[in-house]
């Protein structure tokens, strides 16, 4: 069992070429500094505060999933027993899994300040027991992100736009976009980690990327989340 103590909520200020929720500014999350966990000479896991109150980023120094995978209950999160731990606690309503991070979605009851810290030791002492993050053998849930030979070319070039330039910016802030489909010129996205209810997402999703994507593909008349 974890005992939750208090702990110092900060954020990380991070400059990026296509612009996320967490540079508009005014809003609360934007530019601050990170908070390190307790250290050892292997592993180190310090969280950053998100755009989204309810999501905390947990950076981890070392790779921990070779593809990014997002939880959004324990049924999904079978194939992965970190995610099941965080599932464990009343609090937890989503857990999202980077190369070298977890987004934790918490629900509105609780406050990252008794939060924090342990996360970060739980998800620290985790990987120092050597277990795994995500298990080997278990199917992983099918996304639309990779190329397929039916795809039309502005399916193409969608989803190389959100793999060179949208995805990449959004992780930074412990978020996820993904290709659901293209139909009568409208594109369906997936918000995932600190993306998914979000308050400043809706400002990403129009000024952002409908307008990055209308700029590079004129077909597309709009860009819609699922």
């Amino acid at each position: 069992m974890w005992l939750l103590t208090d702990g110092e909520l900060c954020k990380l200020e991070v400059t990026k070429v296509f612009s996320p929720c967490s540079e508009i500014k005014g809003y609360p999350f934007a530019g601050q500094g990170a908070k390190p966990s307790g250290m050892s000479s292997d592993i180190a896991v310090f969280y950053e505060a998100t755009p989204n109150p309810h999501s905390m980023k947990f950076v981890i120094t070392k790779v921990i999933a070779d593809q990014p995978v997002n939880f959004a209950n324990t049924t999904e999160a079978i194939r992965s027993p970190l995610a099941l731990k965080i599932f464990g606690f009343p609090w937890a309503a989503g857990v999202y899994i980077g190369a070298n991070f977890v987004t934790i979605t918490k629900q509105e009851w609780v406050d990252w300040d008794i939060l924090a810290d342990p996360l970060s030791e739980l998800i620290k002492e985790h990987l120092l027991r050597g277990e795994p993050v995500l298990l080997a053998g278990v199917e992983p849930v099918t996304t639309d992100e990779e190329d397929d030979s039916d795809d039309s070319p502005i399916v193409r070039q969608i989803k190389q736009i959100l793999r060179d330039e949208i995805r990449p910016a959004v992780a930074m802030d412990g978020g996820d976009i993904t290709f659901d489909r293209y139909e009568d010129g409208r594109v369906y996205l997936h918000m995932q980690g600190a993306c998914a209810g979000c308050p400043s997402s809706t400002y990403t999703l129009k000024e952002g990327i409908e307008t990055r994507m209308k700029e590079l593909i004129p077909e597309i008349q709009e860009v819609v989340s699922v």
